[in-house]
C-alpha cells in the first residue's frame, strides 16, 4: 500500500491492534484463572479487541499469508468463543429473574458449558502469545488486573418505582405475540430431540440439518418477538404484574440467548473446524485449532446443551402462550354448512384443524349438545360421524374470531373439494394451507 496517508507501517499497526488483545491473553495466562475472572466485561474486551485485530489482518491479506494465517485464525477463535461465552454468562446472570422450571439442572449444565468455553480460552491464550512473539509483535508493557474486569452483579437492586402493569395493553398485541411464539415452536419442531446425540450422530447432524444459517434465522425470529413484546406489551423488564406474561417472556428470552450462543459456536465450527477439503496451510492451521478447541466437546455443548434446552423451553412455553392467547382473543361463532357430499372426512377435517392450529386460539365445533376440539383432526372426524348419523346440514364453530373468518372462507368453497371428494384450488387468503 503506497497511499500518502500510510505513515504508520503494517508492523507498527499490528502491535497497536494487538496490544489490548494480548493484554487480555496475558491476564488469562498469568494466573490459575478461576472462573470468576471471566466476567462479561472481560468477554466484551476479548470480543472487541479480537474483532478489530481480525479486521486489520483481513484487510492486509492475512488469509492468504502463510506467516500470518494462524494468528488471524486464533483471533477469530477468541472472538466467536467469547461471543458464545458472553451469551452463556448472560443466561446464568439472569436465571434468578426467569420464571421457568427445571432451573437447577439447567443451571448446572449451563455452568459446565461456560466452563468448557473458559478452559478453551485459557488454552488458546499462551498459543496466541507465542505466535505474536514469533511474528515479532512486541508484548504490551502494562497489564490488566481483576479490577479492570468486575462482574455486573451486586447484592443490591434499584428502587422499583415505575409501574409495569399491563392492564391497558391492547389485546391484539398480546394475541399477535402469543400466536407468533406458537408458530415459531411449530417451525422449530423438526430440530427437537429427547435423547443426547452420540458423537457420530452430532457429526452427521452438523451442518447438514443444524447449522449457523438455520439457527441464526430462528434467532432473528425470536429476537423480533422479544423486541415486539418489550415495545408493545411491557416496556420494562418487569418483576411484578401479569405472571403469565412474565413467564412467556422468560421462555422466549432464554431461547433467544441460547440461539445466540449456538449461532456463534456453529459459525466457528463450520468455518474453522469442520473438514471442508482444505489442503496445505489451511489444513495445518485447522488441525492445530482442533487440538486447542475440541470439536467434539464444542458440538456437545452446542447440541446436547444449547439445542436441547432451546427445544425444551420452546415446548414448555406452548402451554403459557395458549393460555395467554385464549385469555385475550376475540371470540365469536359462525354457522356453516358441512362438506357436500362426503361430510367431514380426512381432507376437510385436516384443513379445518390446520386453520385452527395456524392461529393457535381455541375453536370448538358444536354439534347439538356436543363440543369437539376443532384443532384435532380426530375430534372433527368423530363429530362427522354424529353429523352423518343425525343427518345434520349445518354446524356451529365457536372461538377465535381470526380462525372462524378463515373457516368461513373454507366452507364457502366446500372445504377445498368438489362433490366427488377431489381437491379444488383454495382462495388466496388460505395460501398458508398449501
Amino acid at each position: 500500500m503506497n497511499e500518502p496517508h500510510c505513515e504508520i507501517s503494517f508492523f507498527d499497526k499490528a502491535r497497536i491492534f494487538s496490544s489490548d488483545y494480548l493484554k487480555c491473553c496475558i491476564y488469562i495466562s498469568d494466573r490459575q484463572t478461576p472462573d470468576y475472572v471471566f466476567t462479561k466485561k472481560l468477554y466484551s474486551k476479548l470480543i472487541s479487541t479480537s474483532q478489530v485485530l481480525e479486521d486489520f489482518l483481513d484487510f492486509h491479506g492475512a488469509k492468504n499469508s502463510e506467516d500470518w494465517y494462524l494468528y488471524r485464525e486464533l483471533s477469530a477463535a477468541v472472538r466467536h468463543l467469547s461471543l458464545g461465552a458472553y451469551c452463556q454468562k448472560h443466561i446464568l446472570n439472569r436465571l434468578i429473574f426467569y420464571d421457568i422450571n427445571d432451573i437447577d439442572v439447567f443451571r448446572e449444565r449451563g455452568e459446565k458449558c461456560l466452563e468448557f468455553l473458559n478452559d478453551t480460552l485459557r488454552k488458546l491464550s499462551p498459543v496466541i502469545i507465542d505466535e505474536a512473539s514469533r511474528l515479532n509483535i512486541a508484548m504490551p508493557g502494562d497489564r490488566f488486573g481483576p479490577e479492570d474486569f468486575p462482574g455486573i452483579t451486586t447484592c443490591e437492586m434499584l428502587k422499583y418505582d415505575i409501574d409495569d402493569d399491563a392492564k391497558d395493553v391492547q389485546k391484539r398485541n398480546i394475541v399477535k405475540i402469543a400466536s407468533e411464539f406458537l408458530s415459531i415452536t411449530t417451525s422449530f419442531d423438526p430440530m427437537g430431540f429427547y435423547e443426547p446425540y452420540k458423537n457420530e450422530e452430532m457429526a452427521a447432524l452438523v451442518p447438514e440439518k443444524v447449522n449457523e444459517v438455520e439457527i441464526r434465522r430462528f434467532e432473528m425470529l425470536v429476537h423480533n418477538l422479544q423486541s415486539s413484546f418489550d415495545t408493545y406489551v411491557i416496556h420494562g423488564g418487569f418483576r411484578f404484574g401479569d405472571r403469565k406474561l412474565k413467564a412467556l417472556r422468560s421462555h422466549f428470552s432464554i431461547v433467544f440467548h441460547l440461539l445466540q450462543m449456538m449461532g456463534r459456536l456453529l459459525h466457528f465450527y463450520e468455518r474453522h473446524l469442520h473438514e471442508a477439503g482444505y489442503k496445505n496451510t489451511y489444513k495445518r492451521v485447522q488441525d492445530k485449532l482442533s487440538c486447542l478447541v475440541d470439536p467434539v466437546m464444542l458440538l456437545d455443548r452446542t447440541i446436547n446443551y444449547g439445542l436441547f434446552y432451546a427445544c425444551h423451553y420452546l415446548n414448555a412455553g406452548k402451554k403459557v402462550a395458549r393460555e395467554i392467547l385464549n385469555d385475550n382473543i376475540e371470540r365469536s361463532s359462525i354457522r356453516v354448512g358441512i362438506p357436500v357430499k362426503l361430510g367431514f372426512h380426512s381432507r376437510p377435517s385436516l384443513l379445518v384443524a390446520k386453520i385452527v392450529q395456524h392461529f393457535g386460539g381455541q375453536v370448538e365445533l358444536v354439534v347439538g349438545q356436543d363440543r369437539f376440539d376443532a384443532s384435532s383432526v380426530l375430534d372433527i372426524q368423530w363429530a362427522g360421524g354424529k353429523i352423518q348419523k343425525e343427518r345434520i346440514a349445518e354446524v356451529v364453530f365457536e372461538g377465535d374470531t381470526r380462525a372462524l373468518a378463515d373457516i368461513q372462507i373454507l366452507a364457502s368453497v366446500n372445504y377445498g373439494e368438489d362433490t366427488m371428494g377431489k381437491g379444488v384450488p383454495l382462495p388466496r387468503e388460505l395460501n398458508y394451507l398449501r
